[in-house]
C-alpha cells in the first residue's frame, strides 16, 4: 500500500459443522474461540468478536489488507479442524 493510505475493512465469516450437527459444547466453543483468535492475530488481523452456537461459529474481523482473505479462511479452517481433532473431542474425524 502507498504511504499515507488508510484501509478499514471488516469481514463477517461463518463456519458451520459438517451437516450442521450440534457438536460444539459451550466449553469446547470457548477454547476454540481463543485458538481461532490466536490464528487471526498471528496473521496480523484484528479480531472484533467471535461467537456462535453448537453447529456454527461467527467471526468478525478487521482485515489486514496485506493478507489474502482466501488464505486466511483456508488457514482458519485447516488449523481449527486440526486443533479439534488433536483435542480428541469426538470419536472419528471432525469436519
Amino acid at each position: 500500500m502507498k504511504p499515507g493510505a488508510f484501509t478499514q475493512l471488516y469481514i463477517h465469516i461463518v463456519f458451520a459443522v459438517k451437516y450442521r450437527e450440534r457438536l460444539l459444547t459451550k466449553e469446547m466453543r470457548d477454547e476454540l474461540y481463543k485458538y481461532v483468535s490466536g490464528i487471526i492475530a498471528n496473521r496480523k488481523h484484528k479480531v472484533i468478536i467471535i461467537n456462535g452456537m453448537a453447529d456454527h461459529i461467527h467471526i468478525l474481523i478487521g482485515v489486514n489488507p496485506n493478507d489474502k482473505i482466501s488464505d486466511l479462511i483456508a488457514c482458519i479452517k485447516r488449523e481449527s479442524s486440526f486443533f479439534i481433532n488433536y483435542k480428541k473431542w469426538f470419536r472419528g474425524k471432525f469436519h
